[in-house]
C-alpha cells in the first residue's frame, strides 16, 4: 500500500522548498491541495508520464495555475520528463517551471492557466470535444475515445464571471465526463473570502445542472478518491467536488491565512514545517519509497498499451474512421484541401458578388464546412448576423432525458413541440451518422473564446465562434491566450466599424482592429471583398500554431476587380496601379492602403485624382499581421520607399504610421448612432476627403 501521507507531504515539501528558493510563488495553495492530487494521480487518472499526448489520457488542468508548484512536482515524482534541476529553476529564465503552467513547454501541461476562471473554462472545452468525437468515432464494442476531464480550481475561479458562463455550458451540454474538484479553502490574497464571498456554491452548481458531492474533507485522500469514483458514475451531468482544506496545509504558523497564499514561507517557518509533517530530508531530496510510490510509469505505459490493442482492432473492423480519427487528432486538413480553398478563392473571384463580407464569409464557410468535418462551429447568440452556421453544420443538440449528442440533426432546426409531447426514448447505441456542428454558446463571449481553445487545444476539431467586433473586448484575454499558445481558434467578428449604424458607438469598433493587431502571434484579417474572405479562412486554417481574427463588414462591398489572386495571402497586394484608370504614361506619386470596406473608397479616390491627372498606387492590405511577416523585398515591392503613403481605415490611426504614411483617413473618437452613410459622410469616409488628403499630402 501506497503512503499516501507521505505521497502528500512530498508535494508540500518541493513547493515550499521551490518557493523559498525562487523567493517568488504560491506555496499555499500546493500544500492545501497536496491530498486531493494524491487521491487523483494516485487512484483515478489515466496518464503515461513516457508519452504526455497520448490520445486517450484523461486531461487534468489546474485552473488555479498560480499553484503550479503542486502540477510540477506531481509531474516529476510521477515520471515525466521534469527532473528535479527544473523543480530547482522554478520560475527562473528558460526553465520549465514557469511561474504558472504553460502548454507545450513543460510535458504534462495541457493548457496554460494564470488568469483565473479559463482554466476550468478550458476543461469544459477539453470535455465538449471527448464527447463529440466518442459521438462521431466510436461504434459497438469499439470505444476509442473515453476519457475524463479534471480540474482542480478555487474560489478566485469561481469569482470570475467567466466560470459562470463555461459551467452553466457544462450543465447544458450534459458533460458527465467533467470532474472539478473545488479547492475551497476561503483565502485569498486580501484575507477571508466571507466579506465578499458569500455564494452558496452548491445550489450555484445544481442551479447549473451539476451533481453536486460534498463538502467534503479535502485534507483526506482516502475521501476525496470515493468521491472521484462516484463522480465518475455519471452518465448525465458534470460533478463538482466541495474539497474543504487548510491553505498551507502543514505550515505552522502560516496555514489558514493569506500569508500562505503568494509569499515565500521563509527559513524559519520552512524548518517548523519540516518538523511538523515529520519531513526530516534536505531541500529537493526525496527518499526512494516516496518516489516509488508515486512512480507510474509501468502503469502508464500498460494503460497505453492497452488502448492501442483496442485501436488496432478499431483499425481492422473501420478502417476508414480510423484514418480519419488519427488525421485529425493529428492537426492535419485533408489532402484535397488545397483545391477546395483553390475553387472557393476562385469561385469568389468569378461570381464578384456585390456582398457583406460577414456574407462573403458564409459564403467561403459553405465550401469549407462541407470538406472539414473538423469545423466545429458557433456564435455568442448572434448566428443571425455573424452568419457562422451553414448547411454542413446543423445545431449541436444533446438529448435533454440522456444527456447523449443528438445525431443527424437537420440543418434547420425542427420547430419544439408541445410542452407535453412525449420524448422519445433514446437508443442504447447512438445512431451513426453526423453531430451536429454549429453551437450556441449565448451570450456568453468570454466563456466561448475559452471554451475554443479547450477544443483546440483537445484535438480532433478546429473551432470558430462569432460575435460583434466590439465585444472582442469581452473575449480578449481568451485571444490573447490562445495566441500565447499557439492554437488554431478562428473568431469572427462581424460589425467591424461604424457601418454598423444606428446602434450608435457601444456597438461600433473603433479601436478594436488596431488593439487586435497588438497581440502577438495573432492573424488580423480585414477583408475587402468575397475573394480577400475566402483567402483569410483558407489562410486561417492552415494555422496551426496561431488563431485568427477575421473582421467583417455589415453593410455591403463591391467586387474589387483583380489581375490575379495568389498575392492575396501575403497580407497586402497591389490591386490597381494607375494605368488602370487610364494613366499609363503618368508616374505613380501616392499608395493609398487600405482594408475591408474602404478599399473601394481607395478605388473610387483613385478614379477622381486620375481625372487631375494623378497617378496613384491602390494596395488593398486585408492583414497587416501577415504582410509583416514577410520578406523585406516583397513589402519595398509593395509599397515602394520613395512614395507617400495615405491609409485608409474606419479606426484608430495609430497603427498605421509605421508604414510610413503622411497621413491616414481614420478615426479617432467614438461614433454616433445614425445610418451608415450618413456616418461615413460626417466622419469623411467619401472618396472625396481621400481624394483630398492625397492631394494635402503631396503638397507637403
Amino acid at each position: 500500500m501506497a503512503n499516501q501521507a507521505l505521497m502528500a507531504n512530498a508535494i508540500r515539501a518541493l513547493a515550499m522548498d521551490a518557493v523559498q528558493q525562487a523567493n517568488s510563488g504560491h506555496p499555499g495553495a500546493p500544500m492545501g491541495m497536496a491530498d486531493m492530487a494524491v487521491a487523483l494521480w494516485g487512484d483515478h487518472l489515466r496518464y503515461n508520464p513516457a508519452n504526455p499526448h497520448w490520445f486517450d489520457r484523461d486531461r487534468f488542468v489546474l485552473s488555479n495555475g498560480h499553484a503550479s508548484m503542486l502540477l510540477y512536482s506531481v509531474l516529476h515524482l510521477t515520471g515525466y520528463d521534469l527532473p528535479i534541476g527544473e523543480l530547482k529553476n522554478f520560475r527562473q529564465l528558460h526553465s520549465k517551471t514557469a511561474g504558472h503552467p504553460e502548454v507545450d513547454v513543460t510535458p504534462g501541461v495541457e493548457t496554460t492557466t494564470g488568469p483565473l476562471g479559463q482554466g476550468i473554462t478550458n476543461a469544459v472545452g477539453f470535455a465538449l470535444a471527448e464527447k463529440l468525437l466518442s459521438a462521431e468515432f466510436n461504434r459497438k464494442d469499439h470505444a476509442v475515445v473515453d476519457h475524463h476531464t479534471y480540474a482542480f480550481l478555487g474560489d478566485g475561479c469561481m469569482m470570475e464571471g467567466i466560470s459562470h458562463e463555461a459551467c452553466a455550458l457544462a450543465g447544458a451540454w450534459h458533460l458527465n465526463k467533467l470532474i472539478a474538484l473545488y479547492d475551497d479553502n476561503g483565502i485569498s490574497i486580501d484575507g477571508q473570502v466571507k466579506p465578499w464571498y458569500i455564494d452558496n456554491v452548491a445550489e450555484r452548481f445544481h442551479a447549473y445542472g451539476w451533481h453536486v458531492i460534498g463538502p467534503i474533507d479535502g485534507n483526506d485522500a482516502a475521501e476525496v478518491s470515493k468521491a472521484i469514483a462516484k463522480a465518475k458514475q455519471s452518465t448525465d451531468k458534470p460533478t463538482l467536488i466541495n474539497c474543504k482544506t487548510v491553505i498551507g496545509k502543514g505550515s505552522p504558523n502560516r496555514q489558514g491565512t493569506a500569508k500562505a497564499h503568494g509569499e515565500a514561507l521563509g527559513a524559519e517557518e520552512i524548518k517548523l514545517t519540516r518538523d511538523a509533517i515529520d519531513w526530516h530530508y534536505p531541500p529537493f531530496e526525496i527518499p526512494a519509497e516516496v518516489y516509488a510510490d508515486w512512480d507510474h510509469k509501468q502503469a502508464g505505459a500498460n494503460l497505453e498499451a492497452e488502448w492501442n490493442a483496442r485501436f488496432a482492432a478499431y483499425a481492422l473492423a473501420y478502417p476508414e474512421l480510423a484514418d480519419e480519427f488519427t488525421r485529425r487528432m493529428k492537426g492535419e486538413l485533408p489532402k484535397n484541401f488545397h483545391q477546395v480553398a483553390f475553387d472557393t478563392v476562385v469561385a469568389a473571384h468569378t461570381k464578384a458578388e456585390t456582398v457583406a463580407s460577414r456574407k462573403a464569409s458564409q459564403l467561403a464557410l459553405e465550401s469549407f464546412t462541407a470538406a472539414l468535418p473538423e469545423m466545429l462551429g458557433g456564435s455568442a447568440d448572434l448566428t443571425g448576423s455573424n452568419l457562422t452556421n451553414t448547411k454542413s453544420t446543423p445545431a449541436l443538440r444533446f438529448d435533454p432525458k440522456t444527456g447523449a449528442v443528438v445525431m443527424n440533426m437537420p440543418a434547420v432546426e425542427a420547430k419544439q413541440g408541445a410542452e407535453d409531447e412525449a420524448k422519445p426514448e433514446a437508443p442504447t447505441e447512438a445512431p451513426h451518422g453526423t453531430i451536429g456542428r454549429h453551437i450556441n454558446y449565448g451570450v456568453r463571449e468570454f466563456g466561448m473564446a475559452a471554451i475554443m481553445n479547450g477544443v483546440a487545444l483537445h484535438g480532433g476539431y478546429i473551432p470558430y465562434g462569432g460575435t460583434f467586433l466590439t465585444f472582442s473586448d469581452y473575449s480578449r484575454n481568451a485571444i490573447r491566450m490562445a495566441a500565447l499558445m499557439k492554437h488554431r481558434v478562428i473568431h469572427v467578428f462581424t460589425h467591424d466599424s461604424i457601418g454598423l449604424g444606428e446602434d450608435g458607438p457601444t456597438h461600433q469598433s473603433i479601436e478594436h482592429a488596431a488593439s487586435l493587431r497588438l497581440i502577438p502571434n495573432l492573424d488580423v484579417w480585414r477583408p475587402g471583398d468575397t475573394a480577400e474572405t475566402a483567402v483569410a479562412w483558407a489562410v486561417a486554417l492552415q494555422n496551426q500554431k496561431r488563431p485568427t481574427a477575421l473582421l467583417l463588414s455589415r453593410q455591403n462591398i463591391a467586387y474589387a476587380a483583380k489581375s490575379e489572386l495568389g498575392d492575396i495571402s501575403r497580407g497586402a497586394y497591389v490591386l490597381s496601379e494607375p494605368e488602370a484608370v487610364g494613366l499609363k504614361s503618368k508616374k505613380t506619386v501616392a499608395v493609398i492602403i487600405a482594408t475591408g470596406s474602404e478599399v473601394q473608397l481607395a478605388i473610387a479616390a483613385q478614379k477622381l485624382l486620375a481625372e487631375k491627372k494623378i497617378a496613384v498606387r491602390v494596395v488593398s492590405m486585408p492583414s497587416t499581421t501577415t504582410f509583416d511577416r514577410q520578406d523585406l523585398a516583397y513589402k519595398k515591392a509593395v509599397l515602394p520607399k520613395k512614395l507617400p503613403r495615405i491609409a485608409v481605415e474606419m479606426g484608430c490611426t495609430g497603427g498605421w504610421w509605421k508604414y510610413g504614411c503622411a497621413a491616414v483617413v481614420g478615426i479617432d473618437t467614438y461614433g454616433e448612432s445614425a445610418p451608415a452613410p450618413e456616418l461615413f459622410k460626417y466622419f469623411g469616409f467619401t472618396a472625396e476627403n481621400v481624394a483630398a488628403t492625397v492631394e494635402a499630402a503631396l503638397r507637403d
